[in-house]
């Protein structure tokens, strides 16, 4: 099943549904993860070409199947009972439906590590040791498996058996601490990011380790265990902020929209609306002075460094705010864009969606489902790995609960009256 991804026009190196040898051809991928963090690192594997099989809870499915409103909907426009939310991170995937809990269960899973390449999973420390499908159960097995761990708060340490979810770790790491505006603003306190960024990072990083992992085995032949934590991730994104930490033993506040160490470089009130202005350098300040008709500012003592700017904020932004309150927000982007000051709306996900750049790109995809379930397109967002010869293709739409459970089973060399036994005990 293969579709458009672009209505336009794109460059060589975009997302693409044409054939093609993708990166990771060959790959098989064990899914044994749900809701995000791991989805979303499999995901990525589909996305270069990896063959990823996600196992799910017969009837029931990932959690986020039921994470909804919002719903998905049928070609009459109708609601379904499936959330979109689940279509996030589990495109080009195939769906099979087996009960861990259940011996015969446990045999189909292990015979399937097997024939993979890469197990992820995110169940609790200890969890999967229960049904005989650990790491170390693997890879006795297959020792060329790479088998990738996500959790809260790692294997081991005292919390490692706490179960972790990314709004926990945004409140342990202290990125809530430094997200929203100060206590003395209206609407001053912490705040989480609005999507589960913690979960998405974990996603990610654990990506580039099972490269680096599969990159080992072609010399070594052997898999290993990755051990993701959702906390260490937590932690390791808070970056500049971190880093001004350790070097100052100064905990950073919440400051709204306005940048610790770069001024200025938040948003501004416009005529209106607001616009974000994000001034990366003296060079760029002294454009934007001139063009705003204020050139003396960029020569001030109080304004002419960064520094300086840093120092004296609650001199410049307010002055600046007066100037900016003087022309519409479409005024200022275009007073500004050819002046190679950074400059831009501050837009809804609609006005993301619709415009001209994130369409040019091709970020919006449509994909086809034919899985008798009444959805005949699924809406999604393009992969942004732009690789040259082998980018991403997008096969399949996420998948219906099961879906393929037939389908794979039979590559394992199961008979259709193996399957259809299995099915009727609850197996599959």
């Amino acid at each position: 099943m293969t579709t458009s991804a672009r209505s336009t026009t794109a460059p060589t190196s975009a997302p693409t549904t044409a054939p093609t040898s993708a990166a990771l051809a060959g790959i098989k991928v064990l899914d044994l993860s749900r809701v995000l963090a791991g989805p979303w690192c499999t995901q990525i594997l589909a996305d270069l070409g990896a063959d990823v099989v996600k196992v799910e809870r017969p009837g029931a499915g990932d959690d986020t199947r039921h994470w909804g409103p919002p719903f998905l909907r049928d070609a009459a426009g109708n609601d379904t009972a499936q959330a979109s939310y689940f279509t996030a991170c589990n495109r080009n995937k195939r769906s099979v439906t087996i009960d861990l809990a259940s011996a015969d269960g446990q045999a189909l899973i292990r015979q399937m590590a097997q024939q993979a390449d890469i197990v992820v999973e995110n169940f609790k420390v200890g969890g999967l040791a229960h049904y005989g499908l650990d790491q170390a159960t693997l890879r006795a097995l297959n020792p060329r498996l790479i088998y990738c761990s996500i959790t809260g708060f790692g294997q081991d340490g005292p919390y490692a058996e706490r179960a972790g979810y990314d709004l926990m770790i945004q409140a342990m790491s202290g990125m809530m601490s430094i997200t929203g505006r100060s206590d003395g603003e209206p609407g001053g306190g912490p705040l989480r990011v609005g999507v589960a960024l913690t979960d998405l990072f974990t996603g990610v990083y654990a990506s580039s380790a099972i490269l680096a992992a599969l990159n080992w085995r072609h010399t070594s032949g052997q898999g290993q265990h990755i051990d993701m934590s959702l906390l260490d991730v937590g932690m390791a994104i808070l970056a500049n902020q971190a880093a001004g930490f350790l070097a100052t033993g100064q905990a950073p506040t919440r400051q709204g929209n306005s940048h610790p160490s770069v001024v200025p470089y938040q948003d501004f009130p416009t005529q209106d609306g607001a616009m974000l202005l994000a001034i990366g350098n003296d060079d760029q300040f002294a454009r934007f002075c001139a063009a705003a008709g204020q050139p003396q500012w960029a020569s001030d003592a109080r304004f002419a460094s960064n520094t300086a700017r840093v120092r004296h904020r609650a001199d410049l932004i307010p002055a600046m705010q007066a100037v900016t309150r003087t022309r519409s927000t479409a005024d200022w982007i275009e007073l500004l864009q050819d002046k190679a000051v950074p400059c831009g709306p501050i837009n809804t996900i609609a006005q993301a969606f619709d415009d001209a750049q994130v369409k040019a790109r091709g970020l919006r995809v449509q994909l086809p489902r034919s899985a008798g379930d009444g959805i005949e397109h699924i809406g999604g967002v393009a992969s942004p790995l732009r690789l040259s010869a082998h980018p991403p293709v997008l096969h399949h739409a996420p998948p219906a609960l099961g879906q393929h459970t037939d389908e794979v089973l039979a590559e394992l060399g199961l008979d259709a009256a193996r399957i259809a036994a299995l099915r009727a005990r609850g197996v599959v």
